[in-house]
C-alpha cells in the first residue's frame, strides 16, 4: 500500500486507497449483514442439555442456540466441543417424563425432523455410553489446559473456573450434595460405586469397606457356593461374593445391591429405612458366621467358617480388685469393636483424640464409700478397683466414635459433633496395662492366682484362648510373661488407618459415606454412593469435627455435621499383610462366576440397547366388536421394524386376529386430544417406523390409531394439511340431532365448496343446506358466506358441525330466533340424570289400610284400582303427550347403539322418530297447562287429602328407614307413573319469546355458584344462606310458581337399574332435563314421580364415593351438574325462605360424654328463643323420650365440643344471634330457674380440685355480673368455703371438659395468675362456658405409697384414655434392622 509523508512527518495512506479501503470494508460489511440476515430469517432451535454422567456437572446446564436445519452429527459435535469431551463417548436423550429415547448421532435427518420445537426450550440430557462415562478431551483441545490443572487433578468445568488457591482443596466437602471438589471419571479411580436403593447408604459404605479389606475379600473368594445346598437368592455370602466380583470386574458406574439386600430377606420397605452402620457391621457378621457354620465346608476351611473371628474378634478382661488383699475377680469378654466416648457424662469438655478417648476406655474407678465391693477373701465390704484391660486385639480394629448420645435436659437424641482426631497410624502398645504399678496389692495378685481362686464369674468362658491365640494379632497377657512382653516388638501393634465411616447429619437422620485407603497403591478414594472419587490428607482431617475457630464450651453447636463415625485399623504385619486377588489368580470357581456375570452384563447391555433403539407410543383402536369402544395400548416397536411389521404388531396387540382381516387394518398418524387424524400412510408400508415417527423419543406428540374396514370397503386417504369434521343433520321434524358422519376438508376451502363436500356424504340439498359450527362449548356460529374460507371461520383441526336442509320458513328467522338455534341450544345444554325415588311415596290409600286394618290383599286391589285410574286421566288429558312418549319409548333401544365416541349430551337424550310431531320440539301452552291439570287430577285420583295438608302429613323431617322398610304399600301416584309405559316430556311455560334462563339471565349469559357443607351425621348438607336467608323459596313475590316462569327442557321416564334393584324396590327414573333449569322448576317436574308436593321431599346429590349432599339452592341452576350424575329423593319437608337446619346436642358437664346428640331441627328466621324451644318440646318427647318445662332448659352456643353464649328466650335469630345452615347448639337441663338474665352476664364452668383427696369435685356454674377476679373469687368462696385469701384458682386447657390427670393439676397449671379482670391474657375469659378450677392453697397433697401412686396412675391413664383428652406423644419408632437367614420373616396372617 503507497503512502506519503505528512506535514508532522507521519505516512498516511493517499486519498484515492482511502477511499477503496473503504469501499472494500462496506462490501464486507454488507457480505457479513447479508448472512446475519438470512440467518436470522431461519427458526432456532435453544437446546438445553444436563450433564448427568458427573456429580459436578449434574445440577448444571449447557446451552445451545442453533439453526433448525442443524443435523444430529452437527449438534453430538457441538455438544461435545462446548463439554470438553470427546465425541462419540457419549449419549443424548430426551429428558422427558416416561421413558428415555436416545438421539442416533449417524443420523443425518435435522433438528426439526427429530423432533425439536422452534422456539421453545428443548430439553436433553448428556448420558453414559454403553455403561462407561466419556472421556474428557486432550489438552489440545483447550479444555483442561484452561484450568491449569495437571493430569492428577485434572477436572472439567461447564461454568466460571475456580478461583485462585481453591484447585485441589475440598471446601465442599460438608456439602448437602456430599460431593468432593475434585471428583475424577471412573476410568481415572478404577472403582465402581454402589447405587443408594433410597436410604441405603450406610449398607453401601459398610460393603465398599470390606470389599477394600484385601483379607476378606480374598478368603470370600476363596469361598465355593453350592448350588445343591442352598438357594443362590437367599445365600447371602455368594451374594456378596457375586457383588465383590462385579465391584472388580464392571464397566458400569455403579451397581445395584438388591439382590444382597435380597439375600438379607428385605423387601422394598427396608430401603426406607435408616439404620446406624455399626449396627449393620454387628449384624451382619453374626449372619455371615451363622451361613458359614451351617454349611460342609467349614472342615474343608476353617478359616472361612471362623473368618469374622479370626480377622474382627479382640478379648478383654473386666476385672474387680481389692485394694487391701489384691484379690481379683474378673472375667473375660470378646468384642468385635471397641466404642469410644466422644464427651464424658456431665462433662462440657470432649475428649481431642482417639488415644485420649482409649486412655480413659481402660482407665480403672475406684470403689469406694457406698459403692465399695464385697470381697471374698476378706469377707466385708472393701474399697476396689474395677476396670477393663486389653488382653488381645484383633487383626481389624475397628473403633466406634459414640457420637450420637441423649441429652436429658430436652430428652432427645442428640449428636455430638465436637472435634476428635485419630492417627493415620495408631499404636496400642500402650492400653495393652494400664494398671498402677506403684500400688503394692498390684503385686500380690497376678491372673494366675486369681485363676487359682477360682473367681472367675463370667459365664462367657465359652470364648476362651484357643490353641491359635499365640499368632501375633496383638498380646495375650496370661500366656506371655513379663519377659516375652518386654521382648515383644513394639511394631506389632501398630495399625495402619484405611477406612474412615463418615456420618453427615443429625441425631434425627443424614448420609453415610466412606473414605477408603486402597492398599495397592496408597491413594485415599471416596466411595459416596454411586460416586467414586479420589480425596487428600487433607479430606481425611476434616472428618476430626468441630469448628474452625475456638468458640469455647458452645463448640459442638456450631460444628461442622460431618465428621467421623467408624474407623478401622488394619496391623501392620508384612507376614500377614495380604494383597488384592488379581483375575488371574482368581479360583475356576470365581472365574466361571465372572464369566456368567459379564454374559449377563452384555446381555443386559443388549437388551438396553434395543430399548434405546424401540419407539413406545400410545395406540389406540375402534374395536369392532367389543363394544364398539376406543381402546388403549402401548405400541414398543424397533426403530428399523417397518410400517407393515408394525401392523401386524398392533394387529396382535388389540386382538383383532379372527375378528378383521389383517388387511383390513392399517396403521395412521392421530391426535386423540382432538380426535384428529392427521394423516395416513399409503405406499410407505417398507419405512423404518423410527424414519415415519421421526426418531425415538420418550414421547411424542401424536399417537397412532389402528384403523379398520370391512372386505367391500376401501381406505380413505388421509392427506396433511386436511382438517377433520364431524357433521350432525338435524331434523326439525322429529325434533332430533344424528350421530356425527366424519368428512375431511381442507382450510382453505369456501363455504360453498364445503357444502357440496357434505351434501356428498349426507345425500342432502346443498342449496336449502345451513351449516352451523360449534366452535366450543355452546358457542354456536351460522356460516352463511358463501366465499369465505374454512380457515376463516375458524376451523381447526377436529371441529363439529351441525347441518340443516329442509324449505320451512325457520330459514327466513333470524338464526337466535329460530328452531335451528333452540333446537341446538337445549342439545347442548341438556344432562342425563339418573334419580332414584322413595321406596314408599305417602298415599292415601296406605293410610286407609293403617287405619281400618284392612287385609294387605285388598289394599293391593285399591291399587290396582288407583293404577288403572291414573292410566285413564293420562289418556283422557294428554293424548299427544302420551303418543309421544310412547314412540320415544319405542327409539330408545336404538339411541344408545347409534351414540359414537363424540356423541354430546343430547345424543344420549334424543331418538328419531320419523312420526313424531312435527310440532313437539316448541309445545303450546295448551300443553303445558294439561300437565299442570295432569299433577292436579293425579293428586285427586291419589286421594286428595294426600294433598290438602301437607304440615299434619309429615310432622317429622322424613321417615326412618325401619319405617318406610316395614310399609310395603306403595302409593297409588307413585306406583302408577313408574309402572306405566308412559314418560312425560314437559317444557315448562312454552313461550314464543327468547328464552329467559333462571336468576334474570339469557341464553348466552349462564352463570351458577353451588356452595355446600357435609353434614357428618345424616350425611346431609346446606348451602350456605345469602345474605339473610338459608335456603331460597320456591315462590315468587305473586306466589306463582317460579317453575313456571321459564320453559326448559325436561323429559323423564322410568329406569330399571342394572343390578335389578329397581323391581319392587327402590324406583328410578331416567331424566333428561336441561341443566339451565333451576332447581326449584326441577323438584315441580319430578312432583308426579315422587307423588307428593316439591316443599315435602328433599334432592340429594350423590357423589362418587356414594356421599350424599342436599342441594336447597332453589333460585340456582343444575349447571354444577355432569352426564350420567345420581340424585336421591328422601321424603321430609324441604327448607323454606329463611329457614335452617340445625343439631341439637344435650350438654351433661359432669359426664363421661359431656355431648349427646338429640335431634335434627329447623330454626327460622325471625323466631325467637323461646319459640325454637316451643318448637323443640314436641320433638324431644317423641324422639327422645325428654319431657321437659320450657323453663328447666336452656340453648348455648355450640363450638365443636366447647359450650359457649348462653341464648335467652328473647333473643332473636338473625338479630341478636347469628345463624348459620349446618349450625349447632347445645340443650343444657337446669336444676333450678335460669339465673343469666342479661347479655353483660358472664356464666363460668368451676371445678374444685381437693389436693388432701386427690380428686376433682363436679361442675358448677357461677354466674358473675362483670369480668371482675375478686367477683369470681367471692363467689367461689362463697360457694365452697375456702377463705378469701387462701383460694386459688387456674384456667382448664384444651377442649371441654379439660381433662387433666389428678397426679399433674397441682403443678401444671398457671395457678393463681396476676391479673384483675378475666378478659385479658393469660386468661382471656371473655364468653360464657369457660372452665375454671379452684383449690384451697394451704391444703397439702395427699402423701402415697409407691404402690399407691402406681395405681393411681393407672386409673388416670385408663380415664383419660376414654375420654380422649389425653393423647400421650408417641415419637416414630425406629425398626429393628435385622437379616434373615431363611429368607424373610414370618408375618402372621392375622396381620392384616
Amino acid at each position: 500500500m503507497e503512502m506519503v509523508p505528512s506535514e508532522e512527518n507521519q505516512l498516511v495512506l493517499k486519498e484515492g486507497m482511502f477511499w477503496s479501503c473503504r469501499q472494500s470494508i462496506f462490501v464486507e460489511m454488507k457480505k457479513r449483514f447479508s448472512q446475519l440476515e438470512n440467518a436470522a430469517e431461519e427458526p432456532r432451535v435453544l437446546c438445553i442439555v444436563q450433564d448427568t454422567t458427573n456429580a459436578k456437572t449434574v445440577n448444571e446446564r449447557l446451552t445451545l442456540n442453533l439453526p433448525a436445519s442443524t443435523t444430529l452429527p452437527k449438534l453430538f459435535e457441538d455438544v461435545a466441543h462446548k463439554a470438553g469431551y470427546v465425541n462419540g463417548t457419549f449419549d443424548l436423550a430426551w429428558r422427558k417424563t416416561g421413558d428415555m429415547g436416545s438421539l442416533d448421532p449417524s443420523s443425518e435427518m435435522s433438528l426439526t425432523e427429530s423432533g425439536f420445537e422452534p422456539g421453545k426450550r428443548n430439553f436433553l440430557q448428556l448420558t453414559d455410553k454403553d455403561g462407561e462415562q466419556p472421556q474428557i478431551a486432550s489438552d489440545e483441545s483447550g479444555t483442561a489446559s484452561s484450568s491449569g490443572l495437571d493430569d492428577s487433578s485434572q477436572e472439567r468445568f461447564i461454568g466460571p473456573l475456580p478461583r485462585e488457591g481453591t484447585v485441589g482443596c475440598s471446601s465442599d466437602y460438608s456439602s448437602p450434595s456430599y460431593s468432593y471438589s475434585s471428583i475424577l471419571n471412573k476410568s481415572d479411580t478404577g472403582y465402581v460405586g454402589l447405587v443408594n436403593q433410597a436410604m441405603t447408604c450406610y449398607l453401601n459404605s459398610l460393603l465398599q469397606t470390606l470389599f477394600m479389606t484385601p483379607e476378606f475379600r480374598n478368603a470370600l473368594y476363596n469361598w465355593e457356593f453350592e448350588e445343591s445346598e442352598e438357594d443362590p437368592v437367599t445365600s447371602i455370602p455368594y451374594q456378596l461374593q457375586r457383588l465383590f466380583l462385579l465391584l472388580q470386574t464392571s464397566k458400569k458406574r455403579a451397581i445395584e445391591t438388591t439382590d444382597v439386600t435380597r439375600s438379607f430377606g428385605w423387601d422394598s420397605s427396608e430401603a426406607w429405612q435408616q439404620h446406624d452402620v455399626q449396627e449393620l457391621c454387628r449384624v451382619m457378621f453374626d449372619a455371615l458366621e451363622q451361613k458359614w457354620k451351617q454349611t460342609e465346608q467349614q472342615q474343608f476351611s476353617p478359616l472361612t467358617a471362623d473368618l469374622i473371628n479370626q480377622l474382627y474378634q479382640g478379648k478383654l478382661k473386666d476385672y474387680v480388685r481389692c485394694l487391701e488383699c489384691g484379690y481379683e475377680s474378673w472375667r473375660i469378654d470378646t468384642y468385635l469393636d471397641i466404642p469410644l466416648v466422644i464427651r464424658p457424662f456431665g462433662a462440657s469438655q470432649a475428649y481431642g483424640s482417639v488415644e485420649e478417648a482409649l486412655q480413659a476406655f481402660v482407665q480403672p474407678e475406684t470403689l469406694d464409700g457406698a459403692n465399695q465391693y464385697f470381697c471374698e477373701r476378706c469377707k466385708k465390704k472393701c474399697d476396689a478397683r474395677k476396670g477393663l484391660r486389653f488382653l488381645h486385639f484383633p487383626y481389624l480394629l475397628t473403633l466406634q466414635l459414640k457420637r450420637f448420645d441423649f441429652d436429658y435436659t430436652t430428652m432427645h437424641r442428640i449428636k455430638l459433633n465436637d472435634r476428635m482426631s485419630f492417627p493415620e497410624e495408631l499404636d496400642m502398645g500402650p492400653f495393652i496395662d494400664v494398671e498402677d504399678e506403684k500400688s503394692p496389692q498390684t503385686e500380690s495378685c497376678t491372673d494366675s492366682g486369681a485363676e487359682n481362686e477360682g473367681s472367675c464369674h463370667s459365664d462367657q468362658m465359652s470364648n476362651d484362648f484357643s490353641a491359635d491365640d499365640g499368632v501375633d494379632e496383638g498380646i495375650c497377657l496370661d500366656s506371655a510373661s513379663s519377659t516375652e512382653r518386654a521382648l515383644k516388638p513394639k511394631s506389632s501393634l501398630t495399625f495402619e488407618l484405611f477406612s474412615v465411616m463418615v456420618h453427615s447429619g443429625s441425631a434425627a437422620g443424614g448420609h453415610y459415606y466412606a473414605c477408603i485407603k486402597s492398599f495397592s497403591d496408597g491413594q485415599w478414594y471416596s466411595f459416596n454412593d454411586q460416586h467414586v472419587s479420589k480425596i487428600t490428607q487433607e479430606d481425611i482431617r476434616k472428618t476430626y469435627g468441630g469448628s474452625s475457630g475456638s468458640r469455647g464450651y458452645y463448640s459442638s453447636a456450631f460444628a461442622s455435621s460431618t465428621n467421623a463415625y467408624m474407623l478401622i485399623y488394619r496391623l501392620k504385619d508384612p507376614s500377614r499383610n495380604a494383597k488384592y486377588l488379581d483375575c488371574d489368580d482368581f479360583p475356576e470357581h470365581i472365574k466361571h462366576l465372572v464369566q456368567r456375570e459379564k454374559e449377563s452384563e452384555e446381555q443386559e447391555k443388549r437388551q438396553r440397547e434395543i430399548e434405546r433403539n424401540t419407539c413406545k407410543i400410545k395406540l389406540f383402536c375402534m374395536h369392532p366388536v367389543k363394544m364398539m369402544a376406543m381402546m388403549e395400548n402401548k405400541l414398543e416397536v424397533h426403530k428399523d421394524k417397518t410400517l407393515r411389521e408394525a401392523t401386524e404388531m398392533a394387529y396382535k396387540l388389540m386382538e383383532l386376529d379372527g375378528v378383521v382381516p389383517l388387511d383390513c387394518c392399517r396403521l395412521v398418524k392421530y391426535d386423540e386430544f382432538h380426535e384428529y387424524l392427521e394423516r395416513s400412510y399409503e405406499g410407505e408400508e417398507d419405512t423404518p417406523m423410527g424414519l415415519l415417527l421421526g426418531g425415538v423419543k420418550s414421547s411424542y406428540m401424536f399417537d397412532l390409531l389402528l384403523e379398520t374396514r370391512r372386505p367391500e370397503q376401501v381406505f380413505q386417504p388421509y392427506k396433511p394439511g386436511e382438517v377433520m369434521v364431524k357433521v350432525h343433520v338435524v331434523d326439525l321434524k322429529t325434533d332430533t340431532v344424528a350421530p356425527p358422519v366424519s368428512i375431511r376438508a381442507y382450510l382453505n376451502q369456501s363455504i360453498t365448496e364445503f357444502k357440496q363436500l357434505i351434501a356428498q356424504a349426507t345425500e342432502l340439498s346443498a342449496e336449502t343446506m345451513r351449516v352451523v359450527l360449534e366452535r366450543c362449548y355452546n358457542d354456536l356460529r351460522l356460516l352463511y358466506v358463501p366465499n369465505k374460507t374454512l380457515k376463516a371461520e375458524g376451523f381447526f383441526r377436529s371441529n363439529k358441525v351441525f347441518v340443516e336442509s329442509s324449505e320451512s320458513p325457520d330459514h327466513q328467522v333470524t338464526f337466535t330466533d329460530s328452531l335451528l338455534w333452540k333446537l341446538l341450544d337445549r342439545h347442548g345444554n341438556t344432562i342425563r340424570l339418573f334419580v332414584s325415588l322413595p321406596v314408599q311415596s305417602p298415599g292415601t290409600n296406605r293410610t286407609i289400610c293403617q287405619k281400618v286394618g284392612g287385609d294387605p290383599e285388598e289394599c293391593s286391589e285399591g291399587s290396582k284400582v288407583n293404577r288403572n285410574s291414573v292410566e285413564t286421566i293420562l289418556e283422557e288429558s294428554t293424548e299427544k303427550l302420551k303418543n309421544l312418549s310412547l314412540q320415544q319409548q319405542q327409539g330408545s333401544s336404538t339411541s344408545d347403539s347409534q351414540k359414537s365416541s363424540d356423541t354430546s349430551d343430547f345424543e344420549h337424550i334424543e331418538s328419531p322418530s320419523p312420526s313424531q310431531d312435527p310440532d313437539s320440539s316448541s309445545v303450546s301452552p295448551v300443553v303445558a297447562v294439561d300437565n299442570r291439570e295432569l299433577e292436579n287430577r293425579i293428586r285427586v285420583a291419589s286421594g286428595g287429602g294426600a294433598y290438602s295438608d301437607p304440615e299434619t302429613q309429615f310432622p317429622g323431617e322424613e321417615r326412618s328407614d325401619s319405617e318406610v322398610n316395614n310399609d310395603r304399600s306403595t302409593s297409588s301416584v307413585d306406583s302408577d307413573i313408574l309402572s306405566s309405559s308412559h314418560s312425560s316430556d314437559t317444557l315448562c311455560n312454552a313461550d314464543s319469546g327468547p328464552i329467559q334462563l333462571a336468576n334474570g339471565l339469557d341464553s348466552h349469559s349462564i352463570t351458577s355458584s353451588r356452595r355446600s357443607k357435609a353434614n357428618e351425621g345424616k350425611k346431609e348438607t346446606w348451602d350456605t344462606a345469602e345474605e339473610d336467608s338459608g335456603t331460597d323459596s320456591e315462590y315468587d313475590e305473586n306466589g306463582k310458581s317460579k317453575a313456571e316462569s321459564y320453559y326448559l327442557y325436561f323429559r323423564a321416564e322410568p329406569y330399571a337399574q342394572e343390578d335389578g334393584s329397581g323391581e319392587g324396590g327402590q324406583k328410578c327414573v331416567l331424566v333428561h332435563v336441561d341443566k339451565r333449569i333451576t332447581l326449584s322448576a326441577f323438584k315441580q317436574n319430578l312432583e308426579p314421580f315422587v307423588g307428593v308436593t316439591s316443599t315435602q321431599f328433599k334432592v340429594f346429590r350423590v357423589y362418587a364415593n356414594n356421599q350424599e349432599f342436599e342441594s336447597v339452592r332453589l333460585n340456582e341452576t343444575l349447571s354444577s351438574f355432569s352426564d350420567d350424575n345420581k340424585i336421591t329423593i328422601r321424603l321430609g319437608r324441604a327448607l323454606k325462605k329463611g329457614e335452617y337446619r340445625v343439631k341439637v346436642y344435650q350438654l351433661l358437664v359432669n359426664d363421661a360424654e359431656p355431648c349427646k346428640f338429640l335431634v335434627d331441627t329447623v330454626f327460622a328466621k325471625g323466631m325467637t328463643v323461646k319459640q325454637s324451644k316451643e318448637e323443640l318440646m314436641p320433638q324431644l318427647k317423641d324422639q327422645c323420650k325428654l319431657d321437659l318445662n320450657i323453663d328447666k332448659f336452656r340453648l348455648r352456643k355450640k363450638t365443636w365440643k366447647n359450650p359457649g353464649t348462653v341464648f335467652l328466650d328473647y333473643h332473636v335469630y338473625e338479630e341478636d344471634i347469628n345463624i348459620s345452615s349446618n349450625w349447632e347448639v347445645f340443650l343444657e337441663v337446669l336444676d333450678g330457674p335460669e339465673k343469666m338474665k342479661s347479655m353483660s352476664q358472664l356464666a363460668v364452668l368451676t371445678r374444685r380440685w381437693t389436693p388432701a383427696q386427690m380428686k376433682l369435685e363436679p361442675f358448677r356454674e357461677v354466674v358473675l355480673e362483670s369480668s371482675s377476679v375478686e367477683e369470681l373469687k367471692e363467689k367461689l368462696s362463697e360457694i365452697s368455703g375456702v377463705p378469701l385469701e387462701n383460694l386459688e384458682f387456674a384456667k382448664g386447657r384444651g377442649t371441654f371438659p379439660c381433662d387433666i390427670s389428678v397426679l399433674e393439676i397441682h403443678q401444671d397449671l398457671d395457678w393463681n395468675p396476676k391479673v384483675s379482670t378475666l378478659n385479658v391474657w393469660p386468661l382471656y375469659i371473655c364468653d360464657d362456658g369457660a372452665v375454671v378450677f379452684y383449690r384451697d392453697s394451704t391444703e397439702e397433697p395427699m402423701e402415697q405409697s409407691e404402690d399407691e401412686r402406681n395405681e393411681l396412675m393407672k386409673r388416670e391413664s385408663s380415664r383419660l384414655l376414654k375420654t380422649g383428652h389425653r393423647v400421650s406423644y408417641s415419637p416414630r419408632k425406629e425398626k429393628a434392622l435385622k437379616i434373615y437367614l431363611d429368607g424373610g420373616p414370618v408375618k402372621d396372617p392375622g396381620q392384616d
